[in-house]
C-alpha cells in the first residue's frame, strides 16, 4: 500500500471511530490515537520526506487535506458530546462529590487479630465449602447416627440429589469439615486454622443466630500432647486478651475428641460480662475414629482441635450486648469501629 492509499485508509478509521465517539474517555482515546505527537497522523506526515520529489507536491497536499480532515472531525465529536453532556445537567467542571471510605467490619477485624496470632505460631490458613456433605460434616468426625445435631430441625439440609460417596448436602454447622478435607489432602505433618462462615438452625436472639463465624484448629504430627493444646491456646489467649489471662480446661465431651474441653477464662477483658470465668472455647485431642476416617495411622500419629465463636469473642472485647447488631447494617453501630 504507498503512502496514498495509507492517507485514504487513515481518513477512514479517523471517521469511523469519532463518529462512534459517546464520552470524553472516548474521545480522548481518539485523539491520542490519530492527533497525539506518537499518533498515526503525525507517523504519516513523517515519512513525507520518503517520497520522490516528483511527488511530494501531491503527497503534502493529501496529508494536509487529511489532517484538517481528522481535526475537524474531532472538533465536531467534541462539541457533541459537550452539548449531551449539557442537555443532560452535567457540569463537568463542577467538584465531584465526596464518596465517604469504608473500613473492615468488626467481625472481619477481630477474624485477622485471631489469625495473625496463629501465623505467628506457624498454623497456615485453611478454607474450605460453605456447603458441604453429610459425611465431612458429621461421619468423618464421628458423629453418631442419632446426635441431636444431624437432625433437621438443627441443621439445612438441601434440597438436591445426595453424593453417591459422601451422603446428603447441608451447610456446614462448623468449620471442622475444612479440618477432615486438609487431612484427606496431605499427609502430617498438619498444622491449621479454618476460620469461616457457619451456619445452624437457631432461635435467633441476643446471643445466637442461625449464621455465625468460627475460628478452628488443628495440629496432627508424632508425639503430640495435651501439653502443646494447653500451651498453644493460653499463649493465644494471652496475646488476645491480655498478659493477665487466665485459663482452665474442664472436662466435657465432644465426638471428634478424645479427651474434651470446655475451655474457661478469667482475664479483665471479661469485666463487662460481670463474670468471674466465662466459657469460651471447646478442645481437646482428635480421636482416633477421626484420624481412621481420614486415612492417617492413630498408632503413629497424634494431634489436637480446638474451636471458637468469632462473635462470642467479639462480643466480650468491645461490650457489646446484641449478636444482631452485627447483621443490622447501622451505620450509628458500624462507624464506633
Amino acid at each position: 500500500m504507498d503512502i496514498l492509499e495509507q492517507i485514504s485508509e487513515l481518513e477512514r478509521q479517523a471517521a469511523a471511530t469519532l463518529d462512534a465517539v459517546t464520552d470524553p474517555k472516548g474521545l480522548e482515546d481518539a485523539r491520542l490515537k490519530f492527533l497525539a505527537r506518537k499518533g498515526a497522523l503525525p507517523a504519516l506526515m513523517e515519512r513525507l520526506k520518503e517520497v520522490p520529489n516528483d511527488k511530494k507536491r501531491e503527497v503534502g497536499q493529501a496529508l494536509n487535506a487529511l489532517k484538517n480532515r481528522v481535526q475537524s472531525l474531532f472538533d465536531a465529536a467534541k462539541e457533541r458530546i459537550e452539548s449531551a453532556t449539557e442537555e443532560a445537567g452535567i457540569d463537568p467542571t463542577l467538584p465531584g462529590r465526596p464518596v465517604p471510605d469504608g473500613h473492615l467490619h468488626l467481625i472481619t477485624q477481630v477474624t485477622d487479630r485471631i489469625v495473625g496470632i496463629f501465623r505467628r505460631l506457624g498454623f497456615a490458613i485453611a478454607e474450605g465449602p460453605d456447603v458441604e456433605t453429610e459425611w465431612h460434616n458429621f461421619d468423618a468426625l464421628n458423629t453418631p447416627q442419632d446426635h441431636p445435631a444431624r437432625n433437621e430441625q438443627d441443621t439445612f439440609y438441601l434440597d438436591r440429589p445426595a453424593d453417591p460417596k459422601y451422603g446428603r448436602f447441608l451447610l456446614r454447622t462448623q468449620t471442622s469439615p475444612v479440618q477432615i478435607r486438609v487431612m484427606q489432602s496431605q499427609r502430617p505433618p498438619v498444622r491449621v486454622i479454618c476460620p469461616g462462615r457457619c451456619y445452624r438452625r437457631d432461635e435467633i436472639d441476643a446471643t445466637h443466630s442461625s449464621s455465625f463465624h468460627q475460628v478452628e484448629g488443628l495440629a496432627v504430627d508424632r508425639g503430640i500432647s495435651l501439653a502443646d493444646l494447653k500451651g498453644t491456646l493460653e499463649f493465644f489467649f494471652r496475646e488476645l486478651l491480655g498478659p493477665g489471662t487466665r485459663m482452665r480446661f474442664r472436662p466435657h465431651f465432644f465426638p471428634f475428641t478424645e479427651p474434651s474441653f470446655e475451655v474457661d477464662l478469667s482475664s479483665e477483658s471479661l469485666g463487662r460480662t460481670g463474670k468471674d470465668w466465662l466459657e469460651i472455647a471447646g478442645c481437646g485431642m482428635v480421636d482416633p475414629a477421626v484420624f481412621e476416617a481420614v486415612g492417617y495411622d492413630p498408632e503413629t500419629y497424634t494431634g489436637y482441635a480446638f474451636g471458637l465463636g468469632v462473635e462470642r469473642i467479639v462480643m466480650i472485647l468491645h461490650g457489646i450486648p446484641d449478636i444482631r447488631l452485627f447483621e443490622q447494617n447501622d451505620l450509628r453501630f458500624l462507624r464506633q469501629f
